[in-house]
Protein backbone atom coordinates (compact mmCIF):
# COMPACT_ATOMS: atom_id res chain seq x y z
CA UNK A 1 0.00 0.00 0.00
CA UNK A 2 1.77 3.31 -1.27
CA UNK A 3 1.75 5.92 1.65
CA UNK A 4 -0.08 8.67 1.71
CA UNK A 5 1.73 12.26 2.38
CA UNK A 6 0.37 15.28 4.12
CA UNK A 7 -0.16 18.52 2.43
CA UNK A 8 1.57 21.10 3.30
CA UNK A 9 0.29 22.33 6.69
CA UNK A 10 -3.08 21.05 6.14
CA UNK A 11 -4.76 17.54 7.01
CA UNK A 12 -5.16 16.34 3.55
CA UNK A 13 -3.77 12.91 3.34
CA UNK A 14 -3.06 12.74 -0.63
CA UNK A 15 -1.43 9.63 -2.94
CA UNK A 16 1.81 11.25 -4.87
CA UNK A 17 -0.18 11.19 -8.12
CA UNK A 18 -2.57 13.76 -8.16
CA UNK A 19 -5.22 12.62 -11.21
CA UNK A 20 -6.09 15.16 -13.54
CA UNK A 21 -10.13 16.17 -14.74
CA UNK A 22 -9.57 18.00 -17.36
CA UNK A 23 -10.05 14.83 -19.62
CA UNK A 24 -13.47 14.67 -18.05
CA UNK A 25 -15.92 15.67 -20.52
CA UNK A 26 -13.41 16.84 -23.18
CA UNK A 27 -11.28 13.55 -24.53
CA UNK A 28 -12.75 11.02 -22.15
CA UNK A 29 -17.12 10.50 -21.84
CA UNK A 30 -18.59 9.84 -18.95
CA UNK A 31 -18.77 6.20 -18.98
CA UNK A 32 -14.67 6.49 -20.13
CA UNK A 33 -14.84 8.96 -16.81
CA UNK A 34 -15.64 6.50 -14.43
CA UNK A 35 -13.50 4.04 -15.66
CA UNK A 36 -10.30 6.17 -14.66
CA UNK A 37 -11.57 7.13 -11.56
CA UNK A 38 -12.88 3.43 -10.69
CA UNK A 39 -9.31 2.30 -11.99
CA UNK A 40 -7.23 5.39 -10.13
CA UNK A 41 -8.96 4.65 -6.61
CA UNK A 42 -8.52 1.25 -6.91
CA UNK A 43 -4.96 1.32 -7.02
CA UNK A 44 -5.29 3.80 -3.88
CA UNK A 45 -5.43 6.76 -5.67
CA UNK A 46 -7.23 9.62 -3.58
CA UNK A 47 -6.74 13.03 -5.31
CA UNK A 48 -8.69 14.42 -8.11
CA UNK A 49 -7.82 18.10 -9.67
CA UNK A 50 -10.39 19.41 -11.80
CA UNK A 51 -11.82 23.47 -12.08
CA UNK A 52 -15.26 24.86 -12.96
CA UNK A 53 -13.59 25.68 -16.74
CA UNK A 54 -12.96 22.34 -17.41
CA UNK A 55 -14.17 21.88 -20.36
CA UNK A 56 -15.07 25.55 -21.75
CA UNK A 57 -13.07 25.31 -24.37
CA UNK A 58 -14.67 22.75 -26.49
CA UNK A 59 -17.42 23.83 -28.58
CA UNK A 60 -20.74 23.05 -27.01
CA UNK A 61 -19.45 23.28 -23.52
CA UNK A 62 -20.15 25.40 -20.82
CA UNK A 63 -17.61 24.64 -18.43
CA UNK A 64 -17.86 22.41 -15.48
CA UNK A 65 -18.07 19.34 -17.07
CA UNK A 66 -15.17 17.90 -15.17
CA UNK A 67 -16.73 18.97 -12.17
CA UNK A 68 -20.54 17.25 -13.01
CA UNK A 69 -19.09 14.05 -13.80
CA UNK A 70 -16.68 13.87 -10.79
CA UNK A 71 -20.19 14.81 -8.99
CA UNK A 72 -21.78 12.32 -10.52
CA UNK A 73 -19.25 9.24 -10.11
CA UNK A 74 -18.75 10.08 -6.54
CA UNK A 75 -22.59 9.93 -5.62
CA UNK A 76 -22.74 6.44 -8.25
CA UNK A 77 -19.87 5.12 -5.24
CA UNK A 78 -20.66 6.81 -2.20
CA UNK A 79 -17.05 7.39 -1.80
CA UNK A 80 -17.14 10.71 -0.83
CA UNK A 81 -14.89 10.76 2.59
CA UNK A 82 -12.52 8.72 0.49
CA UNK A 83 -11.65 11.27 -2.07
CA UNK A 84 -9.64 14.76 -1.98
CA UNK A 85 -11.41 16.79 -4.45
CA UNK A 86 -9.69 20.02 -5.75
CA UNK A 87 -11.10 22.56 -7.56
CA UNK A 88 -10.25 25.94 -8.80
CA UNK A 89 -12.00 29.24 -9.54
CA UNK A 90 -11.26 32.43 -11.87
CA UNK A 91 -11.39 31.22 -15.22
CA UNK A 92 -15.16 29.70 -15.93
CA UNK A 93 -16.81 31.63 -18.24
CA UNK A 94 -20.37 32.46 -15.87
CA UNK A 95 -17.60 33.20 -13.05
CA UNK A 96 -14.38 35.47 -14.05
CA UNK A 97 -11.95 36.60 -11.60
CA UNK A 98 -11.26 36.79 -8.10
CA UNK A 99 -13.63 39.76 -6.74
CA UNK A 100 -15.11 38.42 -3.38
CA UNK A 101 -18.84 38.36 -4.93
CA UNK A 102 -17.06 35.94 -7.38
CA UNK A 103 -15.09 33.77 -5.77
CA UNK A 104 -18.43 32.65 -3.78
CA UNK A 105 -20.79 32.47 -6.46
CA UNK A 106 -18.42 30.47 -8.34
CA UNK A 107 -17.46 27.94 -5.04
CA UNK A 108 -21.46 27.07 -4.60
CA UNK A 109 -21.65 26.55 -8.45
CA UNK A 110 -18.29 24.08 -7.76
CA UNK A 111 -20.64 22.52 -5.03
CA UNK A 112 -23.41 22.16 -6.80
CA UNK A 113 -21.67 20.39 -9.91
CA UNK A 114 -19.30 18.24 -7.56
CA UNK A 115 -22.62 17.19 -5.71
CA UNK A 116 -20.70 18.19 -2.02
CA UNK A 117 -21.15 19.76 1.15
CA UNK A 118 -17.78 21.27 0.54
CA UNK A 119 -14.80 21.60 -1.62
CA UNK A 120 -11.10 19.87 0.05
CA UNK A 121 -9.04 21.87 -1.71
CA UNK A 122 -9.80 24.97 -3.11
CA UNK A 123 -7.69 27.13 -5.56
CA UNK A 124 -7.13 30.32 -7.25
CA UNK A 125 -6.96 29.07 -10.76
CA UNK A 126 -5.12 32.30 -11.98
CA UNK A 127 -4.29 35.19 -10.18
CA UNK A 128 -5.88 38.84 -10.91
CA UNK A 129 -2.84 41.15 -9.91
CA UNK A 130 -5.76 43.94 -10.46
CA UNK A 131 -7.92 42.42 -6.90
CA UNK A 132 -5.70 42.79 -4.13
CA UNK A 133 -4.64 40.05 -2.02
CA UNK A 134 -6.89 40.83 0.70
CA UNK A 135 -10.06 41.02 -1.00
CA UNK A 136 -9.76 37.16 -2.44
CA UNK A 137 -8.19 35.83 1.07
CA UNK A 138 -11.07 37.61 2.94
CA UNK A 139 -13.51 35.77 0.31
CA UNK A 140 -11.70 32.28 0.72
CA UNK A 141 -11.90 32.66 4.59
CA UNK A 142 -15.51 33.15 4.75
CA UNK A 143 -15.77 29.93 2.55
CA UNK A 144 -13.53 28.13 4.93
CA UNK A 145 -15.41 29.49 7.77
CA UNK A 146 -18.57 28.12 6.56
CA UNK A 147 -17.44 25.05 6.18
CA UNK A 148 -17.63 25.02 2.15
CA UNK A 149 -13.80 24.91 1.59
CA UNK A 150 -11.68 22.74 3.99
CA UNK A 151 -8.33 24.48 2.67
CA UNK A 152 -7.18 27.25 0.22
CA UNK A 153 -3.83 27.16 -2.31
CA UNK A 154 -3.18 28.83 -5.45
CA UNK A 155 -2.45 28.20 -8.94
CA UNK A 156 -0.62 30.13 -11.63
CA UNK A 157 1.00 33.00 -8.65
CA UNK A 158 3.73 35.23 -8.57
CA UNK A 159 6.03 35.19 -5.53
CA UNK A 160 5.86 38.30 -4.66
CA UNK A 161 1.43 38.34 -4.87
CA UNK A 162 1.93 34.40 -3.03
CA UNK A 163 3.99 36.27 0.12
CA UNK A 164 1.76 39.07 0.11
CA UNK A 165 -1.18 36.70 0.24
CA UNK A 166 0.75 34.66 3.42
CA UNK A 167 1.78 37.64 4.74
CA UNK A 168 -2.14 38.62 5.45
CA UNK A 169 -3.72 35.75 6.34
CA UNK A 170 -0.99 35.55 9.02
CA UNK A 171 -1.31 39.32 10.22
CA UNK A 172 -4.91 38.83 10.50
CA UNK A 173 -5.27 35.16 11.48
CA UNK A 174 -7.21 34.07 8.31
CA UNK A 175 -7.30 30.75 6.06
CA UNK A 176 -3.25 30.32 4.41
CA UNK A 177 -2.47 28.87 1.18
CA UNK A 178 -1.42 25.26 1.88
CA UNK A 179 -0.13 24.54 -1.28
CA UNK A 180 0.60 26.17 -4.84
CA UNK A 181 -0.09 24.87 -8.40
CA UNK A 182 2.87 25.47 -10.74
CA UNK A 183 3.51 24.67 -14.41
CA UNK A 184 6.17 22.36 -13.86
CA UNK A 185 8.20 19.62 -15.87
CA UNK A 186 11.56 18.37 -17.39
CA UNK A 187 11.27 20.46 -20.49
CA UNK A 188 9.79 23.73 -18.35
CA UNK A 189 11.68 24.74 -15.45
CA UNK A 190 12.01 28.19 -14.82
CA UNK A 191 8.34 28.03 -14.79
CA UNK A 192 8.75 26.98 -11.19
CA UNK A 193 12.42 26.34 -10.04
CA UNK A 194 13.89 29.78 -8.30
CA UNK A 195 12.03 32.22 -6.28
CA UNK A 196 8.60 31.10 -6.09
CA UNK A 197 9.68 27.59 -5.53
CA UNK A 198 11.88 28.96 -2.87
CA UNK A 199 9.50 30.74 -1.12
CA UNK A 200 7.29 27.66 -0.99
CA UNK A 201 10.08 25.74 0.63
CA UNK A 202 10.21 28.40 3.13
CA UNK A 203 6.04 29.05 4.22
CA UNK A 204 6.03 25.32 4.60
CA UNK A 205 3.53 24.64 1.38
CA UNK A 206 3.41 21.65 -0.90
CA UNK A 207 3.63 22.11 -4.66
CA UNK A 208 1.07 20.26 -7.03
CA UNK A 209 2.87 20.94 -10.92
CA UNK A 210 0.35 20.58 -13.62
CA UNK A 211 1.79 20.17 -17.21
CA UNK A 212 3.95 17.20 -15.74
CA UNK A 213 4.27 15.33 -18.88
CA UNK A 214 4.25 18.39 -20.99
CA UNK A 215 1.21 17.83 -22.62
CA UNK A 216 1.93 14.40 -23.62
CA UNK A 217 5.74 14.96 -24.48
CA UNK A 218 7.20 13.14 -21.76
CA UNK A 219 5.92 9.80 -22.35
CA UNK A 220 8.20 9.69 -25.13
CA UNK A 221 5.44 8.99 -27.74
CA UNK A 222 6.37 12.04 -29.79
CA UNK A 223 9.21 11.90 -31.91
CA UNK A 224 10.76 13.39 -34.83
CA UNK A 225 8.74 12.20 -37.75
CA UNK A 226 6.53 10.49 -35.31
CA UNK A 227 2.95 11.35 -36.18
CA UNK A 228 0.64 10.91 -32.69
CA UNK A 229 -3.33 11.24 -33.29
CA UNK A 230 -4.34 13.65 -30.39
CA UNK A 231 -6.07 16.98 -28.99
CA UNK A 232 -2.54 18.17 -27.57
CA UNK A 233 0.02 17.02 -30.70
CA UNK A 234 0.18 20.74 -31.80
CA UNK A 235 1.46 22.08 -28.43
CA UNK A 236 4.01 19.27 -28.47
CA UNK A 237 6.01 20.37 -31.47
CA UNK A 238 8.26 22.83 -29.56
CA UNK A 239 9.51 20.37 -27.16
CA UNK A 240 10.04 17.29 -29.92
CA UNK A 241 11.82 19.45 -32.14
CA UNK A 242 13.99 21.22 -29.76
CA UNK A 243 17.64 19.76 -29.08
CA UNK A 244 17.07 20.36 -25.14
CA UNK A 245 13.99 17.80 -25.55
CA UNK A 246 15.82 15.31 -27.63
CA UNK A 247 18.24 15.40 -24.86
CA UNK A 248 15.76 14.92 -22.03
CA UNK A 249 14.31 12.22 -24.22
CA UNK A 250 17.66 10.30 -24.48
CA UNK A 251 18.04 9.89 -20.37
CA UNK A 252 14.59 8.90 -20.16
CA UNK A 253 15.01 5.93 -22.11
CA UNK A 254 17.93 4.89 -20.95
CA UNK A 255 16.58 5.30 -17.54
CA UNK A 256 13.55 3.88 -18.13
CA UNK A 257 15.13 0.90 -19.55
CA UNK A 258 17.29 0.47 -16.65
CA UNK A 259 13.90 -0.02 -14.22
CA UNK A 260 12.09 -1.98 -17.10
CA UNK A 261 8.93 1.26 -16.69
CA UNK A 262 7.32 3.34 -19.17
CA UNK A 263 9.14 6.99 -19.79
CA UNK A 264 6.33 8.56 -18.18
CA UNK A 265 6.93 7.21 -14.91
CA UNK A 266 10.81 8.21 -14.99
CA UNK A 267 9.66 11.50 -16.29
CA UNK A 268 7.01 11.67 -13.00
CA UNK A 269 9.59 10.62 -10.44
CA UNK A 270 11.64 12.86 -11.31
CA UNK A 271 9.17 15.85 -10.51
CA UNK A 272 8.29 13.81 -7.41
CA UNK A 273 12.06 13.77 -6.59
CA UNK A 274 12.05 17.91 -6.64
CA UNK A 275 12.08 20.01 -3.01
CA UNK A 276 8.72 20.65 -2.00
CA UNK A 277 6.67 18.89 -5.00
CA UNK A 278 4.37 16.39 -3.21
CA UNK A 279 2.25 14.92 -6.48
CA UNK A 280 2.55 15.73 -9.88
CA UNK A 281 -0.58 15.89 -11.75
CA UNK A 282 -1.00 13.90 -14.79
CA UNK A 283 -4.59 12.42 -16.54
CA UNK A 284 -5.35 9.66 -18.53
CA UNK A 285 -7.63 9.34 -21.69
CA UNK A 286 -8.03 5.81 -21.04
CA UNK A 287 -7.92 3.36 -17.85
CA UNK A 288 -5.17 1.78 -19.79
CA UNK A 289 -2.75 4.81 -19.65
CA UNK A 290 -3.37 4.93 -16.09
CA UNK A 291 -0.44 2.23 -14.60
CA UNK A 292 2.52 4.43 -16.57
CA UNK A 293 1.28 7.24 -14.44
CA UNK A 294 0.57 5.45 -10.80
CA UNK A 295 4.15 3.65 -11.77
CA UNK A 296 5.77 6.78 -9.63
CA UNK A 297 4.25 6.02 -6.76
CA UNK A 298 6.60 3.09 -6.29
CA UNK A 299 9.62 4.27 -8.05
CA UNK A 300 12.25 5.95 -6.35
CA UNK A 301 15.20 7.57 -8.67
CA UNK A 302 18.93 7.42 -7.77
CA UNK A 303 21.00 10.24 -7.00
CA UNK A 304 22.83 9.93 -10.23
CA UNK A 305 19.95 9.19 -11.89
CA UNK A 306 17.83 12.13 -11.01
CA UNK A 307 21.02 14.26 -11.35
CA UNK A 308 21.32 13.22 -15.17
CA UNK A 309 17.92 14.39 -16.01
CA UNK A 310 18.36 18.11 -14.06
CA UNK A 311 21.60 18.03 -16.38
CA UNK A 312 19.78 16.73 -19.43
CA UNK A 313 17.21 19.59 -19.12
CA UNK A 314 18.84 22.20 -18.42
Amino acid sequence: MTSLRTLGSSDLEVFPLSLGGNVFGWTADQATSFAVLDAYTAAGGNFIDTADSYSAWIEGNEGGESETIIGKWVKARGNRADVVIATKVSQHPEYQGLSAANIKAAADASLRRLDTDHIDLYYTHFDKPEVPVEEIIGALDELVRAGKVRHIAASNISPERLKASLDFSDREGLARYVAVQPHYNLVSRDTYEGPLQDLVAKEGLSAVPYFSLASGFLTGKYRPGTKVDSARAGSVAKYADSERGQRVLTVLDEVATAHDVPVATVALAWLAAQPTIIAPIASARTADQLPALLGVADLKLSEEEVTRLTEASA
